[in-house]
């Protein structure tokens, strides 16, 4: 019979490659590790691992019980976490991982209203940017995740994009707000002046850009407007992306949640056409979906998102 804890010991080896690793992530022993993974194998009736000095490749069977693996434990997680909140046992614990501005806007006050009505919950944040807090999630990594995406742009190419509803349709999807994009230029500039501004009248400025998800928007957004951007810089650091464009070293777009949080002295916003939001939602599994504390973290999220 397979137990859990295995499960948990072999998504443990195949994420770090190695059985002494997997024992420093997981809090025990090397030989507790490989013990557990003979049990496993002997449960399967099958290898699962290929042990090569001191690293390990999975087999083909092994590969495929890690795929299921992800999707057992996150339904354990639920089954436990609703139980015991159900039965008063312990306090619900919600690890959340959310891009930059959200951390700063967005996050502080829904954690704030959390901690207030419910004391016990404990929740930790991690930040990463999209695609990589989805697939945190999808990893069991984490039980809520913000993210954001952009509309896909008329014109674009079939294939070539995600459709956007299907980007998330193994997950459970919380809206939270659509978050418009500015742009913005140095103190003094050209446009400084002007109320609304056409993406093809910032064709022949320098431009610095964002993450990268926000990155290959900007550039689809200039060809739609028939040119394509010249990129200075780049960086994922919004007050970074400020200075450099006070300091007049180009152009930039940004989305209003993140110009919240930042000093914009040297520079002056303005209204871009076409107006573009991006979709800031939370993340769950759908078997997370049900847990007390993620239900919990959700609505705060949503309710700040309101505010």
């Amino acid at each position: 019979m397979i137990e859990a804890r295995h499960l948990r010991v072999l998504r443990s080896v195949a994420v770090t490659g190695s059985f002494s690793a997997a024992a420093r992530e997981l809090g025990c022993t090397q030989p507790a590790v490989s013990q557990q993974m003979r049990a496993l194998e002997q449960s399967a009736g099958t290898p699962l691992l290929i042990r090569t000095g001191r690293e390990m490749r999975l087999t083909e069977a092994g590969e495929a019980l890690v795929r299921h693996a992800t999707g057992i434990l996150a339904g354990l997680t639920a089954a436990e976490e609703e139980v015991a909140a159900i039965a008063g046992l312990r306090a619900g614990r919600v690890r959340l991982v959310s891009f930059p501005s959200g951390s700063s806007t967005l996050v502080p006050t829904a954690l704030a209203e959390l901690r207030a009505a419910h004391p016990g919950t404990r929740v930790s944040l991690v930040e990463a940017e999209p695609p990589r807090s989805v697939e945190m999630l999808r990893a069991g990594d984490c039980e809520v995740a913000l993210a954001f995406r952009y509309p896909t742009l008329p014109g674009a190419v079939p294939g070539t994009e995600v459709a956007a509803e299907a980007e998330w349709d193994d997950l459970a999807v919380r809206p939270l707000l659509g978050d418009r994009l500015v742009g913005v230029v140095p103190e003094g500039h050209r446009l400084a002046g002007a109320g609304t501004v056409g993406f093809a009248e910032l064709e022949s400025e320098p431009w610095i850009a964002g993450c990268p998800r926000c990155r290959r928007h900007l550039v689809k957004i200039c060809e739609s407007a028939g040119f394509t951007p010249r990129i200075d810089f780049a960086t994922d650091d919004v007050p970074a992306v400020v200075g450099l464009v006070a300091a007049g070293l180009g152009v930039a777009v940004l989305p209003e949640l993140a110009l919240e949080s930042v000093r914009m002295k040297g520079t002056v916003t303005v209204q871009v056409e076409p107006v573009v939001r991006r979709e800031v939602v939370a993340l769950t599994l759908p078997d997370l979906a049900r847990v007390p504390a993620v239900v919990a973290t959700l609505d705060r999220l949503e309710h700040a998102a309101r505010r």
